[in-house]
C-alpha cells in the first residue's frame, strides 16, 4: 500500500496534481491516515479555529464549536447554519429556476427541462453566496434532507479515531 504524505493530500485537495497521480489516489486503498490528514488540509484553507468533525461537500462542514462543543453546519466563509442534524438546506438562500428564461441561462435552446414538470433549486450562502447545492424536481417536491451520518459509526470502525466531543 503506498502511503501519501500531508503535502500530497494537501495538493490533491488544492488541485495540484498531475492526472495519474489524482487518479492512483482516489482509486487505490486509503492509508489509514488519509481521513485525517485529508481533514487537516482543509482545516488549513480555512480562516477560523472550529475542529471539522466531517466535510459534507465542498465549502459546507459539520464543526465542532470550540465553547460549546456542539457540533454544526458550516460554510467555508464561517457562516453557521443550523445544528448538524438539521436540514441546512432550510436555512440557506434559495433560487428557483422555474421559468423559460431562466432555465435558458443554464441551458442551450430547446435543451432545459420543461418548468412546468421540472424546476431547480440552487442552495447559497446567505454571507459569501456560495453554492453549496442544485436540486432538479417537480415544482411541489418538498426540500430534500439529503443524509444524516452516523458520525459515531464513521469515526469508530471506518477511520478508527477518537469521537470529537459533542454536546446536543
Amino acid at each position: 500500500m503506498t502511503t501519501y504524505t500531508h503535502e500530497q493530500v494537501r495538493s490533491l485537495v488544492d488541485g495540484k496534481l498531475d492526472r495519474d497521480t489524482t487518479l492512483r489516489m482516489l482509486s487505490m486503498p486509503k492509508d489509514p491516515d488519509r481521513f485525517e490528514k485529508y481533514l487537516d488540509a482543509l482545516q488549513r484553507k480555512l480562516d477560523w479555529a472550529e475542529r471539522i468533525v466531517l466535510p459534507l461537500g465542498p465549502h459546507l462542514y459539520i464543526v465542532q464549536l470550540i465553547e460549546t462543543r456542539k457540533w454544526v453546519i458550516k460554510c467555508g466563509c464561517g457562516h453557521e447554519f443550523c445544528g448538524w442534524r438539521e436540514n441546512w438546506k432550510l436555512h440557506a438562500n434559495l433560487y428557483v429556476r422555474q421559468t423559460e428564461e431562466e432555465m435558458a441561462q443554464v441551458y442551450p435552446k430547446l435543451m432545459a427541462p420543461d418548468t412546468p414538470w421540472q424546476v431547480y433549486r440552487e442552495y447559497y450562502c446567505p454571507s459569501c453566496a456560495s453554492m453549496h447545492d442544485i436540486e432538479a424536481f417537480t415544482p411541489w417536491y418538498p426540500v430534500i434532507h439529503d443524509f444524516e451520518p452516523d458520525i459515531d459509526v464513521f469515526y469508530k470502525e471506518w477511520v478508527n479515531l477518537p469521537l470529537p466531543e459533542r454536546v446536543d
